[in-house]
């Protein structure tokens, strides 16, 4: 019996072309899931997750929901798939080992496996942002996406520098208080990226301040450099 023929470069040509378009198709319904996601879990499901009123399997449901919408997004992206998956590991197991060991170490692992997700998923919608190409619905999609993913990073930051620095905010409620120190958190760290600035809750360690400080600072300048670049791509297409 002869051996299988290995499959011709045409063949995997090929293949890698109706992958390539699997991707294409999949990416943007992808950034529209995300975007929806996100939307629900800042500004509905945290706050009444907060208040006790929602069942506590809803903000895992909505965190296992987006981790498949995020992966629908970059998959295409080897790296940045792999990281999310890193993360999707990290995050619960750091959870897991706070909850019965509470040290630093325990506590940079779960918030490490956040960041790396929001980071590598802002880094592929980036691309798709900021790159060469007619302006279309799901790259403005993308871009708020990316918006909220800037309040989400810092969101993250804030909370674990909150757990490892005491007393570094004033006016932040107790845990288990009114919305809990978590969803006022995100409040804050969405009143500083829009520079809404209420000063209800205030930095008070110098770290965070500078911390603050920058997310303000790209707040202002990712709006201007976005609309820029999204006038300079129209004008261009125009042409």
């Amino acid at each position: 019996m002869s051996a299988a023929k290995p499959p011709s470069d045409a063949a995997l040509q090929a293949w890698r072309e109706r992958i390539k378009g699997w991707h294409e198709q999949s990416r943007d319904p992808g950034l529209t899931v995300v975007l929806i996601l996100e939307a629900s879990l800042i500004f509905l499901v945290a706050p009444l997750s907060g208040m006790g009123v929602l069942p506590t399997l809803v903000l895992p449901v909505m965190f296992v929901l987006l981790v498949f919408a995020i992966l629908a997004v970059t998959w295409h992206s080897h790296i940045a798939t792999i990281a999310v998956l890193i993360a999707v590991v990290l995050s619960p197991f750091g959870t897991l080992l706070w909850r019965e060991d509470p040290t630093p170490l325990t506590e940079w692992l779960s918030a490490g496996g956040r960041l790396l997700a929001i980071a590598a998923l802002s880094l592929t919608i980036a691309r798709v942002v900021f790159g060469s190409g007619r302006v279309s619905f799901h790259r403005v999609q993308g871009a708020v996406v990316l918006y909220l993913n800037f309040g989400l990073f810092f969101f993250t930051i804030y909370r674990l520098l909150d757990d490892l620095l005491p007393k570094a905010f004033s006016g932040l409620p107790p845990t288990g208080q009114e919305y809990g120190s978590g969803a006022a958190l995100l409040y804050f760290s969405f009143s500083t990226l829009t520079t809404l600035g209420y000063g209800d809750i205030t930095p008070v360690h110098p770290l965070l301040r500078s911390i603050a400080n920058l997310e303000a600072v790209i707040g202002q300048l990712y709006p201007a450099t976005l609309l820029a670049r999204l006038v300079s791509l129209e004008i261009v297409h125009r042409r």
